[in-house]
């Protein structure tokens, strides 16, 4: 089977001038400014970033943003391009792509035997209920490194195998957040219940904000937090479990959230699936969970930027 997909010229354009940084971020991934300089660690190496370009001064190599996805998330060039649109590859192409691709192995973060940092700074900081905090716990998807004290959520395949850890600081004051290494985005933090409905999410903290907001029955439905504005657990989770037809676009009240909802409305009414946008009051759901006021319901027809 041909991996071919016929890209115009101005998609192929705008896939290699993507702004990197912007896109790092979007991903989880953390970027610090060195002088003039934006730099990604490549584990302890430095990888430059200057807009769309990348040079990593260990091996002297650098290239455009579709290079930068095929080297460092193991993607043929399809699959690149449509990661870096916004887009989602058919299911065939991207089974085609993996089994070509040698995958990174998911290295999990150390555990630590207790939990008390995590709970605090979820329950306490961020001001998630307890029950909630408890519940994902039990369940496995949450708990606390040894080495930095950071809160970690856990993705997990059908088969129950780790596939995606993201990392969040409990420091006072910290902003760190990142992907562990070998973390696949289609199985961000989610979780799945039994009715229709899914509710897609940036951040796991913003998942769990929410589900805070609206306890009654919430094991029912299923959710996903994208560590980014991409949808790759989204596809994944609609193939994973069929039942689900209705989708809420719940990212940030902001620009990048905001047109991320935009172009996943537009795919999902290519498959004939229901979605409607809902907007935090707040620029995100942690913050209406913190400082309520009513909350925004917007059908994803009727929403404008």
């Amino acid at each position: 089977m041909s991996n071919y997909i016929p890209f115009t010229e101005v998609e192929r354009r705008r896939a290699r001038e993507t702004d990197l940084a912007e896109f790092l971020r979007s991903q989880g991934e953390q970027i610090k400014r060195s002088g003039s300089e934006l730099l990604w660690m490549d584990g302890g190496q430095k990888v430059t970033i200057r807009g769309n370009l990348w040079f990593h001064q260990y091996e002297q190599a650098g290239g455009d943003a579709v290079d930068f996805v095929r080297k460092y998330y193991g993607k043929g060039y399809p699959e690149a391009v449509s990661m870096l649109l916004g887009l989602s590859l058919p299911t065939a192409i991207q089974s085609a792509a993996r089994s070509n691709q040698s995958e990174k192995k998911l290295v999990l973060p150390p555990r630590n035997r207790q939990i008390r940092r995590a709970f605090a700074y979820l329950c306490g900081s961020r001001g998630i209920s307890p029950e909630i905090v408890s519940a994902f716990i039990n369940k496995g998807m949450i708990y606390e490194s040894s080495d930095h004290h950071s809160v970690v959520f856990l993705g997990f395949d059908r088969e129950n195998h780790p596939r995606h850890a993201h990392k969040r600081g409990t420091d006072r004051g910290s902003s760190y957040k990142g992907n562990a290494v070998g973390s696949d985005p289609a199985y961000s933090f989610h979780c799945f219940g039994r009715s229709n409905r899914l509710y897609l999410f940036e951040a796991p903290i913003d998942m769990l904000s929410y589900i805070s907001l609206h306890l009654e029955n919430w094991q029912e439905h299923s959710y996903a937090a994208a560590c980014g504005v991409a949808d790759h657990v989204l596809w994944q989770m609609l193939k994973d479990a069929p039942n689900l037809d209705t989708v809420y676009l719940c990212r940030d009240n902001d620009r990048p959230g905001q047109e991320a909802n935009l172009r996943t409305v537009e795919a999902l009414k290519e498959k004939n699936i229901q979605c409607e946008i809902l907007v935090p009051t707040q620029k995100d759901w942690n913050e209406d969970l913190l400082f309520p006021k009513e909350l925004e319901e917007v059908p994803c027809r009727e929403q404008k930027l």
